[in-house]
């Protein structure tokens, strides 16, 4: 989620119990061409590890040449988003765009693999439209040139977000490969977990827009799984308490002014649902310091006891 799961919400997550991370994803022409952003995006710290590192694009060969560059920052593996729906990478033929192309997609997957010296994983989504699904000769293509797993997001990309989430699909993908599959799209809670493992087969979960203002979000649905334990939501207190711990370590990774700003729309997920969350939204907009953070924490909380 680019913009989002950064390394401070990476680590977050990693400490309720996410079983692995990904970076947010990086142009594999700027990661070539030295750029420093890319560089600032794929670090990956010990804390949040195992983690891989993503990269798009639409060049075999520059995608090739970007996985070798990945390994300066020594992620587990590299994981190739072929599902991002934003018209920004789609537009240039990146992210989901790929799935017009499925021969381009054979070559770009080959072409990583042979370069990368740690596993290979790729993104889809389940077609571009609803006359265009191709997400299982997509995902022979994609375990023919040697990819290690594969994560389907049961939507296409002209639904961008919105419903439904078409597990039967994901389940076809699951039943046209051997390498494990990876079931994403509308994960939210335990129940919502069990339903895509069920009705899919898959054998791994990927949650992405779920655990926004909702880290603990991995607790939870490892305790239903494992348990049928159904975790209550933290109180106002707590809630407000890790979002704090989130904006003060993006504060610490990228600075006070950049870290406020990128932390307004973080405090507005923290928010969302509780007691009088429509008056305080205009106020999160304008955070600018910790100390406001506070402040705004503490009337929440007043509010809501």
């Amino acid at each position: 989620m680019a913009g989002v799961a950064d390394r401070a919400f990476r680590e977050l997550c990693t400490s309720y119990g996410a079983a692995y991370v990904i970076s947010e994803m990086v142009s594999s022409k700027g990661l070539t061409m030295q750029d420093k952003k890319s560089k600032e995006l794929l670090f990956l710290s010990e804390k949040e590890r195992p983690a891989g590192a993503q990269i798009f694009g639409d060049n075999p060969e520059i995608m090739a040449q970007a996985a070798i560059k990945t390994m300066d920052f020594k992620p587990e593996f590299i994981d190739i988003n072929m599902g991002c729906p934003a018209p920004k990478i789609a537009g240039n033929g990146g992210g989901s765009a790929l799935l017009k192309n499925p021969p381009l997609i054979s070559e770009i997957v080959e072409s990583v693999v042979k370069a990368s010296p740690v596993p290979v994983t790729v993104k889809i989504r389940i077609g571009w439209d609803t006359d265009t699904v191709n997400a299982v000769e997509v995902a022979k293509r994609i375990e023919a040139a040697g990819a290690s797993a594969l994560t389907v997001h049961g939507r296409t990309r002209t639904q961008m977000y919105a419903p439904p989430v078409y597990l039967d699909e994901i389940a076809k993908v699951k039943q046209a490969v051997s390498i494990p599959v990876i079931g994403n799209g509308d994960i939210i809670d335990g129940k919502s977990a069990k339903r895509m493992l069920d009705e899919t087969g898959v054998d791994f979960l990927m949650i992405g827009r779920g655990a926004l203002g909702r880290p603990w979000i991995f607790e939870n649905v490892n305790a239903y799984l494992e348990n049928s334990e159904t975790l209550p939501e933290p109180p106002i207190e707590e809630r407000m308490r890790v979002m704090q711990e989130h904006i003060k370590l993006i504060c610490e990774y990228k600075g006070e002014r950049v870290g406020m700003r990128e932390a307004r729309k973080h405090a507005a997920w923290y928010i969302k649902g509780i007691r009088g969350a429509a008056a305080f939204r205009q106020e999160v907009g304008t955070l600018s310091t910790m100390e406001e953070l506070h402040s705004l924490a503490q009337r929440i909380i007043a509010c809501g006891d």
